[in-house]
């Protein structure tokens, strides 16, 4: 399987399972089948409301316009909606266990998601190419030989992209700095740098909160990769660089250290 060495704040390289081709082809499909089944569903509904309309009302054609963006308006908002609150994964994506971060290993910011979204050009194609087919019947006219010759190009420079390119990444993420990798119940991995922590709790280094989230990501990656790989050496690299800059002084054990820094974080940023 193929894998990616980020480098993180700290100078330490963190690395990362890239999934392979059919995981974002099948996370796609089944992304595509949902929004399928929705538009069928919503569709339904249109008619019926349409249905009881009065042709003859003045403000009839507006009032279906206003309603069929509302039904219709979740198939274009699909994916940065769900990447958004589900930290970087659709259902398809959930389902084939791939997700969104940023080129650092952390959680990818609501910017980013946006730029991915806006270019999320094949995608869009495609789903109005199987739409477009399904409405016409077949491939007769010229308009379903242009759709059908666009989706292709798109398609094809995507998948020419993410197969070549070192991080597996479409021009969407090139430009919004974000990669995709695989994720696993295994490894334990969180689905996002928050964790509950008691009331009672009591931070042992308040300093934490003088780093970025930037640098709080790298240390939830930092230490993620520490417990899953066994490398307690990349934990202790870590633990010193963050004790030299925040000029803490501890003799825990440098895994402990890590993950007592972000109970602190976790603490300390919800007061």
């Amino acid at each position: 399987m193929a894998t990616i060495k980020v480098l993180t704040s700290f100078n330490i390289d963190v690395e990362f399972e890239i999934p392979e081709f059919y995981r974002r082809l099948l996370s796609l499909l089944i992304d595509i089948v949902i929004e399928y089944f929705y538009y069928r569903i919503a569709l339904a509904v249109f008619i019926a409301i349409a249905n009881s309309y009065d042709p003859w009302e003045i403000d009839t054609q507006y009032d279906l316009w206003g309603i069929g963006l509302l039904l219709f308006l979740p198939l274009l908002v699909y994916h940065i909606i769900l990447e958004i609150t589900m930290n970087g994964q659709s259902i398809g994506k959930k389902i084939m266990g791939i997700r969104v971060v940023n080129e650092n290993g952390g959680r990818a910011s609501i910017s980013q998601f946006l730029i991915r979204w806006l270019l999320r050009v094949s995608d869009l194609w495609i789903v109005g190419l199987v739409l477009l087919l399904i409405s016409n019947g077949g491939f007769g006219d010229v308009e379903s030989t242009i759709m059908i010759l666009a989706a292709f190009a798109f398609l094809i420079v995507d998948i020419i992209l993410v197969v070549s390119s070192k991080k597996g990444q479409r021009i969407g993420d090139m430009l919004a700095h974000t990669i995709l990798i695989r994720t696993s119940s295994k490894a334990s991995i969180e689905e996002t740098v928050f964790q509950e922590v008691e009331d009672s709790y009591t931070p042992s280094f308040p300093q934490i909160m003088q780093l970025s989230d930037r640098d709080i990501n790298a240390i939830k990656s930092i230490l993620e990769t520490a417990r899953r790989k066994g490398n307690f050496h990349i934990a202790a690299s870590a633990g010193d660089r963050i004790k030299s800059h925040l000029k803490i002084e501890s003799s825990l054990d440098p895994i402990d250290f890590l993950d007592i820094l972000m109970k602190d974080y976790n603490y300390l940023s919800t007061k």
